[in-house]
Order: structure tokens, then sequence, then C-alpha cells
């Protein structure tokens, strides 16, 4: 069973792919959340972003999607979430795929805006991103490494640390 601190995680992150606030996931939330992440950093790399958004979609369909009707609620995810710290490969290669998607410029580094426009395609708002920038880049070298962003993935999905920087991977919680 999730914890409180991984059903309130996942909540903020389930409410910001929910684009059309209807209870649940769809492969057309997926898509809108992609369009509205090319609407903010342009359509440089909007083909491997749409893949990568989109095989993001097929593996949580696949994983939380328990009566497959193509929809998935937040019970449904809540159950693999719950699971996530046996199933670290799984959890590991979304987050290099994602990183991929937010370092732009593929310098094997996100730079605090490219970490701005992924929250800003996330949540929809300009809601300020360098405190929780300042947590996640872990070194202080001013970009946050492959191997960090892996880190904070995992500690987001699979951890129960409220003091770890993971947590806020999407943001404060």
């Amino acid at each position: 069973m999730a914890s409180d601190l991984q059903r309130k995680k996942t909540s903020i992150v389930f409410g910001a792919m929910d684009v059309n606030s209807d209870g649940f996931l769809e492969r057309a939330d997926f898509e809108a959340l992609t369009d509205r992440w090319v609407g903010i950093r342009g359509a440089d790399g909007e083909d491997r972003l749409r893949e990568i958004m989109m095989s993001w979609w097929d593996a949580l369909r696949s994983a939380s999607d328990r009566d497959r009707d193509d929809k998935v609620t937040m019970d449904e995810v809540l159950s693999v979430v719950s699971n996530l710290g046996t199933m670290l490969d799984l959890v590991v290669a979304t987050a290099e795929s994602m990183f991929a998607a937010v370092d732009e410029d593929g310098d094997g580094a996100v730079s605090a805006p490219e970490y701005a426009r992924m929250i800003h395609a996330w949540t929809g708002d300009d809601a300020p991103t360098d405190g929780v920038f300042a947590r996640l880049d872990l070194d202080g070298d001013g970009s946050i490494s492959k191997s960090e962003f892996v880190g904070h993935w995992v500690e987001f999905w699979a951890g129960d640390d409220a003091d770890a920087p993971g947590t806020h991977v999407f943001g404060e919680v």
C-alpha cells in the first residue's frame, strides 16, 4: 500500500497529467501534455519528445490499467507505485527516457532553464523553480547530470523520504 507521502507525490503528478481533469489518464492526456511541452520549448526535438511521452503512456497503461479500458485511475497508479521498489529497472528506464526529453540540447545535463520548461509543461504555470533546481543539483555545478536525474526520479517514484531531494523532482511537494 502506498504511503501518505507517495499518495501526495503521485496525486501531484496525476493531476498534472490529467490534462482534461476527468479523473483518469488516457492517451489523449499524454498527447495534450506533449503538445503543451512542445509549445513551451518549440518544435526542435518534437518527434523524440512525442516518442518518449507516448512510450511513457504505454508503460503506464501496461503496468496500471488492470481492467484494460485504456484509462488509468489514481487508484490503479497507486497500486503500481506501492510496488515500484521491486521494479527499479522500469523506474530507471523511464528516468533515462525522461532525461533525454528534458535535456533539450543533448549535452548530457539538464540546465535550470530546461528544468523550468519541464515543470512549466507539467504544471501549466510559471511557478518559480530556482529553489527546487538548487536542491536537485547535488554537486552544485549548475546542472543536473543524468545520474542525479535518475537518482531523483527513483526517489520520487519509489522513495518515501520527505527530505530526499528527489521528492521534489516535479516541484515542491
